[in-house]
Parts: structure tokens; C-alpha cells; sequence
């Protein structure tokens, strides 16, 4: 990766880990799993709708994602919360997309240049599939990649598969853990990495 392309990683990162360093640790204590589900709960049949704008609101907030999807799974169960999760979380990949996109040619030779911006697409061009579906179980990278993708203008619908085979693994990884009572995470993190390099390796041929 280029100097270039490093710098908007490290400016996109600062601008995701600055509000964690402020208020992460009040998050954190307000959004424990039993306290996150009680959050929920009070938006009664809306629960699960507030629940997945939750998730896209990490995208700006130090919001737990995983215990708000491990939440939904408790509420719903493995499948409903499951979809729930994934839903929330491929929505949150969307929006960081579709806003860093709308900023453009611009911002992005802003801040890499000219030969940083070529080096960005070419890099996502041909391994942006791969960055977006393994980004999605990772701390923190999921929304850095999809705004560096989005800065890049990388394919529409090479972004959208790989984010919908990286969000679904993971969702339904977190909302099982959530619905077993975390009596197995091992698997479903496990799950989770492994599963996402099995569905984009199918969505490529399926996309040629």
C-alpha cells in the first residue's frame, strides 16, 4: 500500500477513533448486552428497527456493534436476529460508502493525490472484493474500508456483493452468540472469518 493510500487510512481511522476515545467507555457501559436489549426493548414493535439504525449509527458513534447484534439474537433468536444484524450491518457499510462517494474526486485527491488516487483504485479495483467481506468481522476496519472504497469510487456492485458476503456471516455469527447465550463463540467467531472467503469466492464466478 502506498504512502498515499496509508495517509487517508490513517485520517479515516483518527476520524472513527476519536469519538471511541471520548465517549467509548460511557457507551460501552450504557450498551452491555442486557443493556443494550433493554434500549431496544422500549421501542417496542420498532425494537428491531432500532436496533439496525443502531448499527448504522456506529459508522459516527462508539456503538458495540457485536453486542448490539449478540442483543438482537437474544430478542429474536439466531434467524430473525440474524437477519436484523446483517441488515444493520450491511446498511452501515452502504451509508459509509454512498457518503464518502458523494464526497468524491475531491476529498480523496485532497488528501492522496493524484498518484495516490490511481494507486487506491487500482488497489480496490482488483482486491476490494476481498478488503470489504474480510473488513466486516474486524474491529474498526469495516467502516475505514467502505469509506476508502467509497473515496475510490470502487464498483457499485462489486462493493455491494462483497459487503453483503462479508455483513450476513457475520450478523448471524453475532446474533447466535447473542441466542445461545454465549455458549459456543469460539464457532461462531470462527465462522464468521471463514465463511465470507467461501461466499466471495463464489460471488466472483457468479459475477463474471
Amino acid at each position: 500500500m502506498s504512502r498515499a493510500l496509508i495517509i487517508i487510512l490513517v485520517v479515516i481511522l483518527a476520524g472513527i477513533l476519536v469519538p471511541f476515545a471520548i465517549w467509548g467507555e460511557r457507551f460501552d457501559a450504557v450498551l452491555s448486552l442486557e443493556g443494550t436489549r433493554a434500549w431496544i426493548s422500549q421501542y417496542g414493535e420498532w425494537a428491531g428497527l432500532a436496533g439496525v439504525l443502531l448499527l448504522v449509527a456506529d459508522i459516527l458513534l462508539p456503538v458495540p456493534s457485536t453486542v448490539v447484534m449478540s442483543a438482537l439474537g437474544l430478542m429474536y433468536g439466531w434467524f430473525i436476529g440474524g437477519l436484523l444484524a446483517s441488515a444493520g450491518s450491511f446498511l452501515a457499510g452502504a451509508t459509509a460508502y454512498g457518503a464518502c462517494r458523494w464526497l468524491g474526486r475531491p476529498a480523496a485527491l485532497w488528501l492522496a493525490g493524484e498518484d495516490g488516487l490511481k494507486q487506491g483504485e487500482q488497489l480496490f479495483a482488483k482486491r476490494g472484493g476481498w478488503l470489504v467481506a474480510l473488513s466486516r468481522w474486524m474491529p474498526v476496519l469495516p467502516e475505514a474500508v467502505s469509506c476508502l472504497a467509497g473515496l475510490v469510487k470502487m464498483n457499485v456492485r462489486t462493493y455491494l456483493v462483497s459487503l453483503a458476503c462479508g455483513s450476513i456471516p457475520v450478523g448471524f455469527a453475532f446474533a447466535a452468540i447473542g441466542a445461545l447465550g454465549n455458549s459456543q463463540p469460539g464457532m461462531a467467531m470462527g465462522l464468521s472469518a471463514v465463511v465470507p472467503v467461501l461466499l466471495w469466492v463464489g460471488a466472483r464466478r457468479w459475477m463474471r
